[in-house]
């Protein structure tokens, strides 16, 4: 779906970084090793990689892999990209300063549990992790994200799971967003930050 998705000449979410990736990037650990899962066509990979973190980013569609290497190559910044599936990702693998997702809202209800713990083990003692997405509201805006709201998050679905985190910011909020034809108009918005 994704690979249909991200197929053709224009970035589905745009270039520039996800709005409130920009105004959190200062909350994460600077110039860090850092993750961001399913990171699409990359433009929050390059981002990071432009403000000097140390970047992997994943994605299970290779045609956003291979628009995200382009993005960086055009940016002249450094980022390590691999395909991967993040319901089969060895989440111990490595040890991150930072774990990023941004609008990871494919994950249905019953996977949430297994790659909220997931994104937990990637972090190293200390780490932040930094997520950014929809909350219900959002299926009634209908300006990006999927229609059933059981894929989106509240704050407190974001406070049990990562109650054993230090949570330093979780904060739900309404905006106009401008990111690509996929996240365009008033939004429901929740962005949360912990650390380990």
């Amino acid at each position: 779906m994704w690979d249909e998705r991200f197929s053709g000449d224009e970035y589905l979410f745009g270039t520039e970084p996800a709005e409130a990736l920009v105004r959190l990037k200062d909350r994460l650990i600077v110039r860090g090793r850092t993750l961001l899962v399913a990171d699409g066509e990359g433009r929050n990979s390059v981002f990071l990689a432009q403000q000097g973190f140390d970047v992997l980013a994943t994605d299970n569609s290779r045609i956003g892999l291979e628009k995200a290497r382009k993005l960086a190559s055009d940016a002249g910044v450094a980022v390590e990209y691999r395909h991967e599936d993040i319901y089969h990702t060895d989440w111990a693998s490595e040890a991150f300063d930072n774990v990023v997702a941004i609008f990871i809202q494919f994950v249905p209800p019953e996977k949430q549990a297994q790659i909220f713990a997931g994104l937990k083990t990637a972090l190293r003692p200390g780490g932040v992790l930094l997520l950014h997405g929809y909350t219900p509201e959002q299926v009634t805006f209908g300006t990006g994200g999927p229609s059933n709201p059981e894929h989106m998050y509240t704050q407190q679905l974001l406070s049990d799971s990562f109650s054993d985190m230090n949570v330093t910011l979780n904060s739900s909020y309404h905006a106009d967003i401008s990111e690509g034809r996929g996240h365009h108009g008033r939004s429901a918005l929740i962005d949360f930050v912990a650390v380990k």
